[in-house]
């Protein structure tokens, strides 16, 4: 399809995982998974150039700090705009504090391409690195980040988003139920008109053809009820 070998391996793997045979790939290629990840890493941090890091230190500090700080926020935020609890919302944000390993092949394939500098590699490794080591402790701290904001919120602020994510929740089951009969009902009206449909070819077509035969209507009935099968 055009994609790079590492995009198109992960798109090939979110297409197994909605298989019936995914919990079995997964048991056979755990080994081989867990052999490849080290080589990964180990790859990776033989990749790692000291000096380029010490050369890019303020940009690299600056994507760390937006991670640490930013991302939390922002994640937070989108997650009580789409009607979540304070607290889960709050979890969400403070565990996505980092960016992942795919940003290395992302950084590499920009290079290997020309279309982005030399240093934004080092750079996206060194702050994944970082931010891997901090987010265990930012988990940690998610609890004690809501006690805080749960006492300094306003009473009326904690009623109004307590409200909004259970109008939310009331909503999203309202509107899969609504998306549920609607599937039904479509599912009820296009089998219904093909099943008149060949119950009137039937009648209008093949009853003439068994009109000299006896129990020419059981035959009929036989032959439409074959076509209905499906």
């Amino acid at each position: 399809a055009g994609f790079s070998p590492a995009l198109g391996a992960f798109i090939m793997g979110s297409i197994l995982a909605e298989t019936t045979k995914a919990e079995k790939i997964e048991h056979l290629t755990k080994s081989v998974k867990n052999l490849f990840g080290a080589i990964f890493f180990v790859s990776v941090g033989m990749l790692i150039d000291l000096e380029l890091l010490v050369q890019h230190i303020v940009p690299i500090l600056i994507a760390t700090l937006v991670l640490l700080f930013g991302k939390p926020v922002f994640v937070t935020l989108g997650a009580l705009a789409a009607g979540q609890p304070l607290k889960i919302s709050i979890q969400s944000g403070m565990s996505l504090s980092q960016i992942g390993e795919f940003s290395f092949i992302i950084a590499t394939l920009g290079v290997t391409l020309k279309v982005t500098s030399d240093f934004l590699y080092p750079i996206a490794v060194a702050v994944s690195v970082i931010t891997a080591f901090t987010t265990p402790y930012m988990i940690r701290l998610s609890e004690p980040m809501h006690a805080w904001r749960e006492r300094v919120l306003p009473g009326k602020w904690k009623k109004s988003l307590d409200s909004y994510s259970v109008g939310a929740q009331n909503i999203s089951e309202i509107s899969d139920w609504n998306k549920l009969l609607r599937f039904y009902m479509l599912n009820i009206v296009v089998f219904s008109v093909i099943i008149i449909t060949i119950i009137l070819v039937s009648t209008q077509y093949l009853l003439p053809l068994f009109a000299n035969k006896e129990w020419n209507r059981i035959i009929l009935a036989f032959f439409t009820l074959i076509f209905l099968s499906p």
